[in-house]
């Protein structure tokens, strides 16, 4: 089939989706309604969006969606025992008398137009430091204000620049100058806080990459594994010092920091990490006034995802669907296409690397049974399937070794064929005994 064939074929199956979607969408918002789980003043939010976030973490089943929320809504309700809402009326996550100083030991940020970036620089990290003007506990608060700004100003306010729905940001973590020491300070915190923002903050990051990954990142990649769930597993990309031509072919230069490879300096603000340049920054300190007046939500783009005190129908929960589902059908149909298209050669290629091999290994068994000399053995199989046995795309750090992961493609291609040709492997194994 060719790519224009695949195209129209995937295309017209995100469509189908979309409209299935839109009924669960509906479905779910009657089920919380009718349990009192659902109320128009709710911050959490109750717009098409918010709840496909919820849905979508939990593959669309009802039960489970639904029991994510109730208990994404009892934490609101009750964190640090006065509410998420009050918190956020506490502490503004841009503006308090620590913030400097949390920033200095922590640098950490929110960045420009288009999908935002969030951007950490875990070389700057000293909790020792840090806690010598800020207590854990208040620190920790900061974390989760942090966390909501992400939900409550900055993808609304970014939706509404673009005139359509944003599905989460690009988080971008360099790892330049980020020791061993350093992680053990902030190994706990860095796990609670992974654990708040995928239990009630699902579906808000779109993509992870880590950068400038030193050689001890094996050791810590092996404890942060485990605190992510397979599906934020599969969103992160671990690459070395060569990264700039990645992130530049998902980030436009003018919107990347200089620092990480882009053009952008924001010199009007003393440099980007100290800008928080964005959409979420237009007129915010009057909308905050007032929302702390009591005269509504602190962001931009209410209107465009519909507001806390507005319920959608279901036609309308329909078009919020599709225009969502229409911002990611050209790439994931670009994606699956690319994809395919690699698979077949890939798969092409490896036949022809399984062919040459298993032939080698028929002669082997052939000389091995005529001659009294026994034939060497041959390794191509077992190196191949110990590479394939012990390497994971998603885990493998590039760096400047010579050593190239099998793609999962050719994984899956050289088990089938070791799985059907099982004399190969027994060659093998024989020529190692007869040697012995």
């Amino acid at each position: 089939m060719s790519p224009k064939h695949h195209q129209k074929h995937h295309a017209k199956r995100h469509h189908e989706r979309h409209h299935e979607h839109a009924t669960i969408i509906q479905q779910f918002r009657e089920q919380l309604v009718q349990e009192d789980l659902l109320h128009e003043e709710d911050s959490i939010g109750i717009d098409d969006h918010t709840l496909l976030r919820f849905l979508r973490a939990r593959h669309f089943n009802l039960k489970q969606s639904k029991l994510m929320w109730k208990n994404c809504q009892d934490w609101r309700s009750n964190v640090e025992g006065v509410g998420i809402d009050e918190l956020y009326r506490r502490i503004d996550p841009w503006d308090y008398p620590e913030r400097e100083h949390v920033f200095n030991c922590w640098p950490l940020w929110f960045h420009k137009k288009g999908r935002p970036l969030n951007i950490h620089f875990f070389g700057g990290i000293n909790m020792p430091e840090l806690y010598k003007h800020i207590s854990p506990e208040r620190h920790w608060q900061t974390v989760l204000v942090n966390c909501e700004s992400l939900t409550r100003e900055v993808l609304p306010a970014t939706a509404h620049s673009l005139g359509k729905p944003v599905d989460g940001t690009f988080v971008i973590v360099d790892l330049k100058g980020f020791s061993l020491s350093q992680f053990w300070q902030m190994k706990n915190l860095a796990r609670q806080s992974f654990q708040v923002s995928q239990d009630y903050f699902p579906e808000t990051m779109a993509q992870l990459a880590i950068v400038n990954a030193p050689s001890s990142f094996t050791t810590i990649w092996s404890f942060i594994k485990p605190w992510l769930a397979k599906e934020t597993q599969q969103k992160v990309d671990i690459l070395g010092t060569d990264y700039q031509k990645v992130l530049l072919d998902l980030i436009d230069a003018e919107n990347l920091p200089e620092s990480l490879g882009g053009k952008c300096t924001c010199p009007e603000a003393g440099g980007c990490d100290k800008s928080n340049a964005g959409p979420w920054n237009e007129g915010r300190k009057e909308r905050r006034e007032q929302w702390l007046r009591g005269e509504g939500e602190p962001h931009l783009g209410a209107d465009l995802l519909q507001t806390p005190r507005q319920s959608p129908s279901a036609s309308q929960s329909t078009v919020v669907v599709e225009v969502e589902m229409e911002m990611t059908v050209e790439m994931e149909v670009e994606v699956e296409v690319e994809a395919e298209v690699s698979n077949q050669i890939d798969a092409e290629e490896t036949k022809s690397q399984i062919t040459t091999i298993t032939s080698t290994s028929d002669s082997l068994a052939e000389s091995s049974s005529s001659e009294s000399t026994p034939a060497p053995a041959t390794p191509p199989i077992d190196e191949l399937q110990d590479r394939f046995e012990h390497t994971s795309l998603h885990e493998h750090i590039h760096d400047n070794s010579e050593h190239h992961p099998l793609t999962l493609t050719q994984e899956a291609s050289i088990r089938e064929v070791v799985e059907k040709h099982p004399d190969t492997r027994k060659v093998d194994c024989d020529s190692q005994t007869s040697e012995q």
